[in-house]
């Protein structure tokens, strides 16, 4: 029997081949190119974001902690799947453990849960800073922070844990291949002699955490309009114009990266794969660009002699 494709009905499969992008073999090493860039880019980026705040006193204020929260986040994301599709790319089609790959799937999914869930606490930080301000040190204590942390842990395993043990479930029918660079709950799926649907709570949370985004975000720009100055509108539209754009880089790349996988029949199989790729490494590695770049206290101390002693 070919151990790359198990055909027989019910089989109990005990790894998967993962092929990387079909159709695009003969280049895959040239592909590798940008994205070891990017995730280069985003693990140093990220990296040095963290090590910032860590090492700066005067950042330990929530802004700033939920930043490091989403910085550790990203790091963990892209590690999660890019090296996998490096040595692929590298080295050609890779045998992956069936308890490996269903934990890779697991934190893919968890991890891309826990960005928009650091991307929701920071709509509600900047929401308390300019709408309720008296307030903000009374609210965003050290002892919430912390809780707010494991509350986002929590909440990624309970929402995703269930669709991995439905897989589990699964009697298996067709081949073990793969036509993935990773472990991607759809194409798992596919594989499988019936269907569920075990992560589709993923998808309506991450759309319920945009739904509370707007909200403070509507509330804040009608709190802001209504300020007396100019300069002060300025200000306070200059503090959330990082993360605006870090909402925008996220949603938009998940909700088109989905619609397409869903709606996109006549696209071609490499594009949604490259696509899945990428949706999960660009906003790592925008993130501590746009933040270097709008947030002056960040900027400055990267810039600067950021780890002298104050």
């Amino acid at each position: 029997m070919n151990p790359q494709e198990l055909n027989t009905t019910h089989t109990q499969i005990t790894f998967f081949l993962l092929t990387g992008v079909p159709g695009l073999e003969d280049i895959q090493i040239w592909i590798s190119i940008p994205f070891s860039f990017m995730y280069l880019l985003a693990v140093f980026g990220n990296v040095l974001v963290i090590a910032v705040v860590v090492c700066d006193r005067s950042l330990h204020e929530p802004m700033y902690l939920f930043l490091a929260m989403l910085a550790f986040n990203d790091v963990l994301l892209c590690t999660v799947t890019v090296p996998q599709m490096l040595l692929i790319f590298w080295q050609g089609p890779l045998a992956a453990a069936f308890p490996a790959c269903l934990t890779q799937m697991f934190f893919v999914h968890a991890l891309f849960l826990s960005e928009s869930a650091v991307l929701l606490v920071m709509a509600f930080d900047r929401y308390v800073a300019i709408c309720t301000p008296l307030h903000y040190t009374t609210l965003l204590t050290g002892s919430l922070i912390v809780k707010v942390g494991l509350a986002l842990v929590a909440r990624s395993v309970a929402v995703v844990t269930p669709g991995v043990l439905l897989i589990l479930r699964l009697d298996f029918c067709h081949s073990n291949t793969i036509h993935h660079t990773y472990c991607e709950n759809m194409g798992i799926i596919k594989l499988a002699c019936s269907s569920i649907y075990g992560l589709s709570a993923a998808l309506l949370t991450t759309g319920l955490d945009f739904v509370f985004i707007s909200l403070s975000y509507w509330l804040i720009l009608r709190t802001v309009l209504q300020l007396p100055s100019r300069e002060a509108r300025t200000k306070a539209f200059g503090t959330c114009g990082a993360h605006i754009c870090v909402i925008l880089i996220f949603y938009t790349l998940a909700f088109f990266s989905f619609f397409i996988h869903r709606v996109g029949h006549h696209v071609a199989r490499h594009t949604l794969i490259l696509l899945a790729n990428l949706y999960l490494l660009i906003p790592p590695t925008m993130n501590p660009i746009v933040y270097g770049i709008k947030t002056k206290e960040i900027r400055v101390r990267v810039v600067g002699p950021c780890f002298q002693p104050k």
